[in-house]
């Protein structure tokens, strides 16, 4: 198509005009100083020959220049069993690629885009007539819309590979690291309940008999010699096991929270990418 100068949806006409047109340009006889003139003026007839023969047009369209040069035609049983070949081989390779936990996201993605472009070829080859819209390459042809998501398919996935690793978040050692956390701040909780408990117990030891009620309510707010009051009180202990406690429910509040939103962010990039593959069919198959 581009030898000629035409596209696709070209008629026959349309290719007959550029023919006789280049013809008269690059015919031997008019260009005698050009040692390659013979050789440009026969890929041009070639050309030509092949787009005017509507079966030759057709098998070109899905097959290239190898189906024109071995006489290739479509049969279908043997396309599904190259299709299956194909994607079966890049899926194994694909699996081994990206297992592990840190390829988890990688793996989604490079079996999502697997996907589509098998749902794509597909289309693209069993369809009867030109599947793509007048203005996507209107020059190339459907072999090589194919051959170009095979050549890219392995950029892709290592682009999925880096990419997803770089994005990758452990949520178990984040999981872990909140438990143990948590366990710290319990051991603080029980150090201080300890506290308390023999707080109460020497008051209660130093109060004595029924005095005991008044004599703690005096060794508690009696000031020590020479300083400022102290928070070494059973009161004062609740009160800071009461802090300890909202500061222990607010971080693990954030931690809980910042969890979800990493979840949240994982899940978005996975509903866009299906997203993209509706749209990206939609505009296909209008």
């Amino acid at each position: 198509y581009a030898l000629l100068n035409v596209n696709r949806n070209s008629s026959p006409l349309d290719i007959k005009r550029a023919y006789k047109k280049l013809s008269l340009q690059l015919h031997p006889d008019k260009n005698p100083n050009d040692p390659d003139a013979s050789s440009k003026f026969d890929r041009v007839k070639k050309a030509y020959d092949v787009l005017m023969d509507m079966e030759f047009r057709e098998v070109y369209n899905k097959f290239g220049q190898d189906g024109i040069n071995s006489n290739k035609r479509f049969d279908e049983t043997q396309f599904f069993i190259e299709l299956g070949v194909f994607y079966v081989t890049w899926g194994i390779m694909a699996y081994v690629m990206t297992a592990g936990k840190r390829s988890s996201l990688a793996r989604q993605w490079t079996f999502t885009g697997m996907i589509v472009m098998l749902v794509l070829e597909i289309s693209i080859m069993t369809s009867r007539g030109n599947p793509f819209p007048s203005w996507f390459f209107p020059q190339n042809t459907e072999y090589e819309a194919v051959w170009l998501m095979h050549t890219l398919f392995p950029a892709l996935m290592n682009g999925c590979r880096s990419i997803g690793g770089y994005l990758y978040v452990d949520l178990e050692a984040q999981t872990r690291q909140l438990l143990t956390g948590l366990l710290e701040q319990n051991k603080d909780i029980l150090l201080v309940l300890r506290d308390v408990q023999i707080g109460v117990q020497n008051v209660q030891a130093n109060g004595g008999g029924g005095g005991g009620g008044a004599g703690a309510a005096r060794l508690a707010n009696a000031p020590p010699l020479g300083g400022p009051v102290s928070r070494a009180t059973p009161t004062g202990k609740i009160k800071e096991l009461q802090d300890r406690l909202h500061s222990s429910n607010s971080t693990v509040q954030q931690a809980v929270s910042q969890l979800k939103t990493e979840k949240s962010n994982s899940n978005l990039g996975f509903y866009a990418m299906i997203l993209g593959y509706v749209a990206f069919s939609y505009i296909f198959s209008s």
